[in-house]
């Protein structure tokens, strides 16, 4: 009953990861303009994406280019665009999989082929997270290696906008469920190494003929 618990509890953080990380993909706000220097008194707030570039303004307006050329881009955002668009899928995958495989859900069959349907998910977990975690900590790097450096004009520096954390987030999620799903299934496993099932030996018929009285020794 614990461990049924445990997957259920692994499968809303991995729901709430999957969530985070297509709200984390889609949104345009990868950095946005810093608030230093000549930027506090603006009235516009620029935001960039993975596939488009959104400008808001104080007015309430709210305009957005679309990214179409990919081979213009810089390598980590490319890179970043394929991770995330992974990570998405794996994780799809994953919830896909552990719904079959969790103890809680009549579906899979027996419990060795739901054990393994739940193994398999966990990975799928591991990996999306893997791959959320690798481009939103390479993003992070070149913002902050952009906004220190000072041949950069302050117009042009930027801050990790609320994608970044979305991203952060989700993917430690999907780390804590994979990881969940794949020790419990392990558990499982291995307790039944240790614990082999007991089995019961009944003489044969020929032992208790050699061991019971011989009748024609009284007559």
């Amino acid at each position: 009953m614990a461990s049924a618990s445990l997957q259920f509890f692994a499968f809303i953080l991995a729901l709430f990861g999957v969530f985070g990380d297509i709200t984390a993909t889609l949104l345009p706000n990868w950095k946005v303009n810093a608030d230093v220097g000549s930027n506090i008194i603006t009235a516009i707030t620029q935001m960039q994406g993975l596939w488009m570039d959104c400008t808001w303004y104080s007015t309430g307006m709210f305009s957005c280019t679309l990214k179409y050329s990919v081979l213009s881009l810089p390598i980590y955002i490319q890179a970043a665009r394929t991770t995330m668009v992974l990570s998405c899928i794996l994780s799809a995958f994953g919830i896909c999989i552990t719904t079959v495989g969790m103890k809680c859900t009549k579906l899979g069959g027996d419990s060795d082929s739901k054990s393994h349907a739940c193994f398999a998910g966990g990975v799928c977990f591991i990996l999306a997270g893997i791959f959320g975690l690798v481009p939103t900590s390479w993003y992070t790097r070149e913002i902050i290696s952009n906004f220190l450096d000072q041949t950069i004009p302050e117009s042009s520096k930027h801050e990790p906008g609320g994608a970044v954390y979305t991203g952060f987030i989700s993917a430690g999620f999907l780390l804590i469920a994979g990881v969940i799903f794949c020790t419990s299934c392990f558990k499982k496993q291995q307790g039944a190494w240790i614990y082999p099932p007991k089995q019961h030996h009944f003489p044969s018929t020929e032992q208790e003929s050699d061991t019971g009285y011989n009748l024609k020794d009284y007559v």
